[in-house]
């Protein structure tokens, strides 16, 4: 049985779009030729370097074309992509690519000081693709990204090895179990899974001609989230997918008006975004001037990731009457649990077709009772070096293999569930996952720390914050900003408290567990007010 792969239908549909444009950022346009020519040269450089079929290739930028057109080679060449978390310390960025077994990465120059610190202890990175952003020159250690990049082949490119559906395409999530995990997905059952257009479940290059031929109005899209979240990747994928153009920012910092300035100027028809973290500044700004854009060419906002509250949701809804508004709830691992459309109830999401709420026993749940969300069709073959959480994640279920991300939900009497929260610590902070014991080490590695406990607080705009409470060692006297300031030493900023609580103790139980429903409300009623991001 044919089985779909990614590079297939990309080069199906190059061959056919020729010059129209597939990427866009800022000023440059890159033609569906070119991307599949650039991508047909970095292929043949990987493996001509020595990568075999599989390896992963790290992906260490910002968004930008050079991040799709990597994704692309990696594919024909049946390699596996990885992305990577730009916002991550050293360590993290070590544990990473060795986790991942790394044969290469491309970067951007902008990282090169992080690169060169942990490249030492990666000895299985043999490649280091440096990607021209203006930041200073090549090191030496690496090769300029355009060079390679820019050489001719004759394409398209096949590996010797050939392709196949059962290529992984892996996603690292923060997930809830601390480190990140690689999410394996076989190209057949990813594009299955996430492709929006109507293509046959047997692989039919003639459709997606068919299909492409018959485009009157190729979509434009923008990830306004980073391609290295699953939110922003998917997005692009599909847009690429469908024979479009994805747009992306130059603006490395998230800017509410200059976003609005790019969906204008490039008549965006779809845009994909996490929740409140881009929802609630973007409403200001167009609340704050309201006739200063002309958004009428956008006709889709997705939202993934996060909750997106009703009441930004509501404002959006009104700057934006001829759009549709669609809030997703899904994960990395599990594909279409439930969407809710238009304006609204934030906790309540209409099921996705192969979805339904279990007991903690495997049981299908009544109405009114709580269990977790499970979906079945096309899913990952599991986590990477992880046998025990594969286990815990794909259940079989009535016979059949479900994805259970741990989602607690309540099924109503109309059909749609109320989503009650995950079941474990995780705290989900404007898209981002941090586990709480990862911040509390860092937190406890200062010399004035004798214990701490971390949770997460309402944020208006990131849905929670991170905060903390600290039990100090006797006599010892820091400041809560020292103490923030520390923990962005050895972990990403996002990770970092906005707001540290010194208590007398933490409070922790005879077995050594800590109170973290305690510790929550203890800092909620040490504030006049929910936490505000820094």
């Amino acid at each position: 049985m044919a089985s779909w792969h990614y590079a297939d239908v990309w080069d199906t549909i190059a061959a056919l779009r020729g010059d129209t444009p597939a990427l866009i950022h800022g000023s440059r346009r890159v033609s569906w030729h070119d991307l599949s020519s650039r991508a047909d040269a970095l292929a043949a450089s990987f493996v001509e370097g020595g990568a075999r079929r599989g390896d992963r290739v790290a992906m260490y930028l910002t968004n930008c074309p050079e991040y799709l057109e990597g994704i692309y080679a990696t594919y024909k060449a049946g390699l596996t992509p990885v992305n990577t978390n730009f916002r991550y310390r050293p360590d993290e960025i070590r544990y990473l690519w060795e986790d991942a077994d790394a044969i290469a990465v491309v970067f951007h120059g902008c990282f090169t000081d992080t690169a060169a610190e942990v490249r030492g202890e990666l000895p299985a990175v043999q490649r280091w693709l440096w990607v021209d952003d203006g930041s200073g020159p090549c090191p030496a250690w690496a090769e300029p990204y355009e060079d390679v990049a820019s050489t001719k082949i004759d394409g398209p490119y096949q590996a010797p090895w050939g392709r196949s559906g059962d290529d992984i395409i892996m996603i690292y999530t923060g997930g809830t179990t601390g480190m990140p995990k690689g999410v394996m997905w076989r190209h057949h059952d990813l594009y299955l899974a996430f492709n929006t257009v109507a293509d046959p479940s047997i692989a039919d290059l003639a459709a997606v001609r068919n299909r492409v031929n018959n485009l009157t109005d190729p979509p434009r899209g923008l990830p306004a989230s980073p391609l290295m979240h699953a939110t922003g990747f998917m997005f692009a994928q599909s847009m690429l997918t469908q024979g479009g153009t994805v747009v992306t920012l130059e603006n490395r910092r998230f800017d509410p008006a200059d976003l609005l300035d790019v969906l204008e100027g490039e008549q965006v028809a779809a845009m994909a975004m996490v929740g409140d973290a881009f929802g609630r500044p973007l409403l200001t700004a167009l609340d704050e001037a309201p006739d200063r854009w002309d958004l009428s060419s956008l006709t889709l906002l997705v939202s993934a990731g996060v909750m997106w509250s009703g009441e930004v949701k509501d404002g959006m809804a009104r700057h934006l009457p001829s759009t549709l508004l669609v809030d997703l709830l899904g994960s990395t691992e599990a594909h279409s649990l439930g969407s809710a459309v238009g304006a609204g109830d934030t906790a309540r999401f209409k099921l996705g077709p192969d979805a339904t709420v279990v007991t903690e026993d495997g049981r299908r749940a009544g109405l009114g009772e709580p269990g977790l969300l499970a979906v079945a069709g096309p899913s990952p073959v599991g986590y990477h070096k992880d046998p025990d959480k594969t286990a815990r994640t794909f259940l079989d279920i009535d016979g059949v293999r479900h994805t259970v991300p741990g989602d607690w939900a309540r099924l109503e009497p109309d059909g749609t569930v109320t989503l009650l929260g995950r079941g474990s610590l995780c705290i989900n902070t404007g898209g981002e996952k941090v586990f709480p014991e990862e911040v509390e080490e860092a937190l406890k590695t200062h010399k004035a720390v004798r214990d701490a406990t971390v949770v997460g607080v309402p944020d208006q705009r990131m849905g929670e914050a991170i905060a903390a409470a600290v039990e100090l060692i006797g006599g010892a006297e820091v400041t809560s900003d020292e103490l923030i300031a520390h923990t962005k030493k050895t972990i990403a900023a996002y990770k970092a408290p906005r707001q540290v609580l010194i208590v007398d103790s933490v409070g922790r139980a005879p077995n050594g567990k800590a109170d973290y429903a305690g510790i929550r409300q203890r800092i909620l009623d040490a504030s006049t007010s929910p936490a505000k991001t820094q």
